[in-house]
């Protein structure tokens, strides 16, 4: 099928296009609902190795800090969730101090009951991609101009980034987040750019854009996941020509429709969903939430029974065996809802959902279960991290569209090609449309303009004041020592941020912002990070113990 390359637009000669960053995975399959593959980062000074997960909807770095593991958790507590980032040892660490303390509740999926209570040690530090000794790994990148660099080095730092300290064991692990929406720790006149955002204000990513793959245990002796930054592998996927556009929620941004979940097996196909939801892609979380009734065709398909105790669908080893005899696959077809033209497969075999869950969600050894989660609300619809191990995501900021595509399992899908996504404010590009269609190139988010350039196709009826246009609203205005300027959701102007002043988002307010204003005097924040706190369902008995599994009900006890 013949499909769209990236724009890469002439450049002027004394320009640089900086390689995408391909930010190599830890080489580790770990978690306590998984396991999965994890990604290192640097933090502080001296560098201390953490291991986090990533996630799709968080805009933060978070890190486990030693209040994470207390003397009720197992001795190497701190290798359980990843390494810890001891703070107070980091010589550039700086405390965020709009609240007397620093913390702030984290607010990340909320409406999936993680995190009413959890709250995060708030500062800023260096923050650095892959590990200690790695070094530098040159890359071939495609459709790169002749006087534009061509290699990829990973390892990228940058000083003075935001990182939230975790101890709630509702985030067993760290995460790395994707999104580039800013964060407001007082009000929204201060936002601080993420560290994807700073890659791009630094050159240092050809654009706000990223793909991402989890990887998986089960196929070609393991796959490790995959994560660029500024481009796409076109190695790891298969190609189809649908884009999907922005949510037009900020804090659900890459939605799709899911038009139907079919059930296959060699004897039969099952129709587990047929009226058409949106639903959230996440990788954060493992959980794949759909209505009741879709739970319920589920539960008669594959033979599962509903644990009202954990809220989870359990496998004991007699179902496992049967589920594995029986090597069904479940297929969820996806829409672009804004454009209703064309479809996407995405296949998961049982294998994708034959997962174990570890301490502290089973305080008394692992167990086995399907990551099916029943959502109370709409709001809830949701494809994690589960749906990533079979899928290949790739998502442009700059033109607000994004693709899903099927990873690619032939022999050759684990070699590196990386192709890089063209920024709409390079200073010489004359068209975002796609160029001719070439078979030997995969499609890419960063082909189809949004509606930006729609809005200035229209004042380009004023012929007289095409240049001008073209000058002053497609050439970024670069300012020594400044960060630029963003547009909020009103099309407001937010000001460059000020020393001294910062501000971090974790509430969504009346205008879909991220917020986590402070009320009173400072004073709003979480619990404290004393001990294990948190909320969370046990799996089986045992007292204390957390879990992430997800319960209609408001979660349990805290964790002594």
């Amino acid at each position: 099928m013949a499909s769209h390359t990236p724009q890469i637009s002439p450049r002027d000669t004394n320009t640089t296009i900086p390689a995408p960053i391909v930010f190599p995975p830890s080489q580790k399959f770990e978690g306590n609902d998984g396991p999965w593959s994890t990604f290192s980062l640097r933090l502080g000074t001296p560098q201390q190795d953490v291991n986090v997960m990533v996630s799709t909807a968080s805009y933060q770095t978070w890190a486990v800090v030693p209040q994470g593991c207390t003397s009720n958790d197992p001795s190497n507590c701190a290798d359980l969730r990843g390494g810890e980032f001891k703070y107070n040892d980091s010589t550039t660490w700086v405390q965020n101090n709009v609240t007397e303390n620093g913390t702030f509740t984290l607010g990340l999926e909320i409406n999936l009951g993680y995190g009413e209570d959890a709250n995060g040690l708030y500062g800023y530090d260096t923050v650095a991609l892959s590990w200690l000794g790695s070094g530098g790994k040159q890359l071939l990148v495609e459709s790169m101009p002749a006087k534009v660099v061509n290699i990829a080095h990973t390892g990228p730092s940058l000083p003075q980034q935001i990182v939230a300290g975790i101890a709630t064991p509702n985030f067993y692990f760290g995460l790395f987040g994707l999104n580039p929406r800013p964060t407001n720790f007082t009000n929204y006149q201060h936002p601080v750019s993420s560290f994807i955002s700073n890659l791009k204000e630094e050159n240092m990513i050809p654009s706000l854009s990223w793909s991402y793959t989890a990887g998986n245990q089960y196929r070609l002796d393991k796959v490790l996941g995959s994560l660029t930054l500024g481009g796409y592998d076109s190695a790891r996927f298969v190609p189809n020509e649908v884009i999907f556009d922005f949510d037009a929620q900020d804090i659900r941004d890459l939605s799709v429709d899911i038009s139907s979940i079919i059930y296959m097996e060699s004897s039969k196909n099952t129709t587990l969903m047929s009226t058409p939801i949106s639903a959230y892609l996440d990788s954060t979380i493992p959980w794949i939430y759909l209505p009741l009734s879709a739970c319920q065709k589920f539960e008669s398909a594959f033979g599962l029974e509903f644990d009202n105790t954990t809220q989870s669908y359990l496998v004991n080893d007699t179902l496992h065996e049967k589920l594995q005899a029986d090597n069904a696959s479940v297929t969820f077809t996806l829409r672009n809802p804004a454009r209703q033209s064309g479809v996407v497969d995405i296949t998961l075999p049982y294998a994708a959902f034959d997962l174990v869950a570890e301490y502290p969600l089973t305080p008394n050894g692992s167990l086995r279960y399907f990551p099916l989660a029943r959502a109370t609300n709409d709001t809830q619809y949701t494809l994690g991290r589960t749906f990533f191990q079979e899928a290949y995501v790739s998502a442009d900021y700059e033109r607000r569209t994004f693709t899903v595509s099927q990873c690619d399992w032939s022999p050759n899908s684990q070699s590196q090609t990386i192709v890089p996504i063209s920024s709409l404010t390079s200073p010489t590009t004359t068209s975002s449309t796609p160029s001719s269609p070439n078979p030997s190139h995969k499609p890419s988010p960063g082909t189809i303009a949004g509606g930006v350039i729609g809005g200035l196709a229209g004042l380009a009826l004023l012929s007289t004041g095409l240049y001008f246009l073209y000058t002053k609203l497609l050439r970024p205005n670069h300012q020594k020592g400044k960060k630029a300027a963003e547009l909020d959701n009103d099309g407001e102007q937010r000001p460059e941020l000020e020393d001294g002043k910062d501000g971090a988002a974790h509430e969504i307010d009346s205008k879909g912002y991220y917020g986590a204003e402070v009320e009173g005097e400072g004073k709003r924040h979480g619990h404290e990070l004393e001990g294990g706190q948190g909320r969370g369902h046990e799996l089986e008995g045992g007292a204390g113990a957390m879990a992430e599994m997800p319960a209609r009900e408001a979660p349990a006890a805290e964790l002594p």
